[in-house]
């Protein structure tokens, strides 16, 4: 019996081949290179575009929190290269590129050189906020390096003159953007250093592309600006664009005119704050006076100025309560060594060596009483001990056992013979009486046990 096949829907069939997608690990993370098609750029929205080449084309999206950091502008025709992923679109069952960054084709290697050049620099501390320097409030002299064609210092001198006219304004002029535009800006800034005499500088130029720019990332340029002995202004693009030369300045200006306001006060401002602080001088210094006015009225009316002599008054009444307290604490103090010098003579005599000699002689005098009887008392209880071990010992010794008619015998070598066992037939032995020694020789041995 055949088995009933099993009909998927639409959406587990496109589930699936999305499942598919995600786990190639070769479509998590592709470079993609192609020509921009159908691009309609939809201001602040995804964009929807496709990417083509000779023979095949794809649909590509971009959200719009990575279109917002592309760093110029595409248009249909164009050449780039976008990195992203693979996936499925599943509501409508087809598979789509989503882009993540995109950078025209021509100029990767520009944007690669220009980061690694950055991050360079930035190692090296020209970038870092604790070199930056402050800009000078009232500037005598404001040098600015520009194209002198540009609409940039028209911009300038209009603002300067127009905020603060009394600041001179110098052009130092230079290519901003081609061949040759390095050398000329570094010249132009050394010539600003060696002998201007500003008190600050600005540079810069109008907007373009990345090449056109390109001259502000030169690493000899932004060098030269780290090091100019004036703060420094740097102008260079639009708002959106940033070279190195903007992250080595003290200040970065979107425009031209940004940056002349920067470098110069507001006239009218200045002259209002000028007023306001010239009022307040003047309140200061007449409340200070009125202060000053009535501090005098209080010393003339002051009782000291009227009638000197009480000023002594109350110190006159402090020395005579001084006196009073000093005289009763030497009182106290002499009363006090008195009550002591008397206890120490008590003390003393007390403990006076005269009585110390006293006591000892009668402490010695019945210890050595003690001491005599002690003596005598040992010495007879040593007597009755002598006696009664005399007469023990006297009990128990062999004179007096020879007195009774015994004998001890002992063998050539004045050892005791106490056993028949020791003697043999012909041996000489001791005999030694209660008056007197005889020798004998033994003529026969028996013991009792035989």
């Amino acid at each position: 019996m055949a088995t009933k096949p099993i009909y998927l829907t639409v959406s587990d069939l496109n589930y699936y081949i999305t499942q598919k997608f995600k786990r190639d690990p070769y479509l998590h993370k592709v470079y993609l290179q192609g020509e921009l098609s159908n691009f309609r750029l939809r201001r602040n929205s995804h964009q929807y575009f496709s990417l083509k080449d000779e023979h095949a084309k794809i649909n590509v999206v971009m959200f719009r929190s990575y279109f917002d950091k592309v760093k110029f502008r595409p248009e249909e025709g164009m050449k780039v290269f976008v990195t992203g992923y693979v996936s499925v679109y599943a509501q409508q069952g087809s598979y789509q590129f989503y882009a993540e960054t995109m950078e025209p084709a021509g100029l990767g290697a520009l944007y690669e050189q220009l980061q690694q050049l950055k991050d360079k620099l930035s190692k090296e501390g020209l970038f870092d906020q604790a070199h930056k320097r402050a800009l000078p409030r009232f500037p005598d002299k404001i040098a600015v390096i520009t194209s002198a064609s540009g609409a940039v210092i028209h911009d300038i001198m209009v603002t300067c003159n127009r905020r603060f006219p009394y600041a001179e304004v110098d052009l130092y002029p230079a290519k901003v953007q081609g061949e040759g535009a390095k050398e000329t800006l570094v010249q132009a800034m050394q010539q600003v250093a060696d002998s201007s005499g500003a008190d600050v500088l600005i540079i810069g130029r109008g907007g373009g592309s990345l090449e056109d720019l390109w001259p502000f990332n030169e690493e000899a340029v932004v060098r030269q600006v780290y090091a100019m002995p004036m703060p420094v202004i740097s102008s260079v693009g639009h708002e959106t664009d940033t070279t190195l030369c903007d992250l080595a300045a003290d200040q970065r200006a979107a425009t031209p005119t940004a940056a002349a306001e920067y470098a110069t006060p507001n006239l009218p401002d200045e002259l209002n704050n000028l007023k306001q602080l010239s009022v307040r001088l003047v309140t200061e210094m007449q409340s200070n006076i009125s202060q000053r006015q009535q501090y005098l009225r209080r010393l003339e009316n002051s009782v000291v100025l009227r009638q000197p002599e009480r000023i002594y008054d109350q110190a006159a009444q402090s020395l005579d309560l001084l006196t009073t307290r000093l005289q009763t604490a030497m009182s106290q103090v002499l009363q006090q060594r008195k009550q002591a010098y008397q206890t120490a003579v008590s003390r003393l005599q007390t403990h006076s060596p005269l009585h110390l000699v006293e006591r000892d002689l009668q402490q010695t005098n019945y210890l050595q009483q003690r001491l005599n009887q002690a003596g005598k008392q040992v010495l007879a209880d040593k007597q009755a001990d002598v006696q009664q071990l005399a007469q023990k010992l006297d009990a128990i010794s062999p004179l007096k056992t020879l007195s009774r008619g015994f004998a001890i015998a002992t063998n050539e070598q004045q050892q005791l013979i106490a056993s028949v066992e020791q003697l043999k037939t012909g041996q000489v032995m001791d005999l030694q009486f209660k008056d007197g020694t005889a020798q004998a020789e033994v003529t026969a041995v028996k013991s009792k046990q035989k």
